[in-house]
């Protein structure tokens, strides 16, 4: 029997139904020569100190630092996690051959990694890797199962940063704790909570202790534009006026003007960190609540993997795309254009140097019901996936140079010839979209 593990019920399930796997067990599916189980997140933990050396459970600075010689895991101490645990070394204990289907990221290898060596596994293990939860990306994924030893580097990857972790808190908890921390107060430590509270609290002293300074500038309308002195700021009110009494009633004569023509190409595609910060300009959205509807659109099958750091789609992909485009029914107004032609391939999207583990964030281009949050990460996602294949953006921008007896002024201004890709955000005449949008003549 080959048995899968998933990291979720749900990705379970979805696996189970892709493979045949159609009968409900407790805690698993099983059918057509499988059977499907998984775990809910983290199911091991590294040892807590105590269980190392048991004088190492007193917090005292004698016992620092703790180095265990080796580094070993548990199950963690839930009912839950101990009752699905014992499924998943039942069905193991019996399988020929086991597939990694944890989520396809260093720590979805983590998870399952601990798993498979905590019920003490010794058999042969390959590895599902897929970005997407079709039915199209799973079927290939079986056809295309590879050893988990491709994997091992990021087992490894992840193995190291949780036992830095435990290093460093441990160690440096009690350390500081017992220096610095008064009465039952700990002060944690730890690898990003520390250096992401110290950037928080600079950032506190830095708004605390702004003085503001107030400026002037020197500015004149001609025919509704506004020219700007180039003398820049005036910190004090008196040298601005010493200036504007020098050109005050006096002839603003144009000495230069220069149009260029240019373009702008359309906003990346999404990584994680980037739709986050998009997500919480726009929506108010917290990184973590983005993560959640993202995570859940992922698991609803209607985008890609996203827990990505690349904005780039690899070169197999290109084939890939039109069916996708096809797909998006209900964005058929701008897709129609795109599949009527031959979709472009730039650079600009597709470069397997830049692609790692996953490409960037798209649409899968199966449409379900979605709520309004989920409506609007989805939304975006989708928009910036189309955007990419439309024409380019074709601007004019043009700088008139002007004299005041001898005070030059400049005034700047963009036309936009050809909309292109910015048909996809008419909402957005400034925002995001323009200041994220490529521009050639940079």
């Amino acid at each position: 029997m080959k048995v899968c593990i998933a990291e979720k019920p749900s990705v379970a399930k979805e696996i189970a139904h892709v493979i045949g796997a159609s009968n409900r067990m407790d805690g698993y599916f099983e059918g057509n020569g499988y059977q499907v189980t998984w775990t809910f997140g983290h199911f091991c933990t590294l040892y807590p100190p105590e269980d190392y050396k048991p004088h190492w459970k007193r917090w005292d600075l004698n016992t620092l630092p703790m180095l265990p010689e080796r580094f070993e895991t548990k199950v963690m101490d839930d009912g839950g996690v101990k009752k699905q645990f014992g499924i998943i070394k039942g069905l193991l204990d019996k399988a020929a051959v086991v597939i990694n289907c944890g989520d396809a990221g260093q720590e979805g290898e983590l998870i399952q990694r601990w798993v498979i060596k905590q019920a003490n596994y010794k058999g042969e293990v390959q590895r599902l890797w897929i970005s997407s939860l079709t039915t199209e990306a799973i079927r290939t994924g079986f056809d295309q199962l590879k050893p988990a030893e491709d994997f091992d580097n990021l087992y490894y990857a992840g193995s190291s940063r949780a036992i830095g972790d435990w290093l460093l808190g441990m160690n440096a908890t009690r350390l500081y704790t017992l220096k610095y921390g008064g009465y039952k107060q700990v002060l944690s430590v730890g690898r990003v909570q520390t250096p992401t509270l110290a950037m928080l609290v600079n950032r506190h002293y830095e708004i605390e202790n702004f003085k503001p300074t107030p400026y002037w500038e020197l500015q004149t309308l001609y025919r509704d534009a506004k020219f700007n002195s180039t003398e820049g700021k005036f910190f004090t009110k008196e040298d601005g006026e010493k200036l504007l009494n020098q050109v005050s009633g006096k002839d603003l004569v144009i000495t230069a003007i220069e149009r260029k023509d240019g373009k702008e190409y359309a906003p990346k595609l999404f990584d994680l960190t980037a739709l986050q910060v998009y997500c919480n300009n726009k929506f108010g959205f917290t990184a973590e609540s983005t993560l959640k509807l993202v995570q859940g659109l992922y698991e609803m099958k209607v985008v890609s993997y996203p827990r990505v750091d690349t904005t780039f789609l690899p070169n197999d992909m290109y084939p890939k795309i039109q069916g996708i485009l096809m797909g998006l029914t209900k964005y058929a107004s701008f897709t129609e254009s795109v599949i009527g032609s031959k979709i472009r391939k730039s650079t600009k999207v597709f470069n397997d140097k830049k692609v790692t583990d996953h490409h960037a964030i798209i649409p899968t281009g199966e449409e379900k019901p979605l709520n309004g949050d989920q409506q609007k990460v989805y939304d975006i996602i989708t928009r910036r996936f189309i955007a990419v294949f439309y024409p380019d953006c074709l601007v004019a921008k043009t700088q008139v140079n002007a004299e005041v007896e001898s005070v030059p002024f400049v005034a700047k201004g963009k036309e936009i010839l050809e909309e292109g890709w910015r048909v996809l955000f008419p909402k957005e005449k400034k925002g995001k979209e323009e200041d994220e949008s490529e521009d050639e003549n940079k």
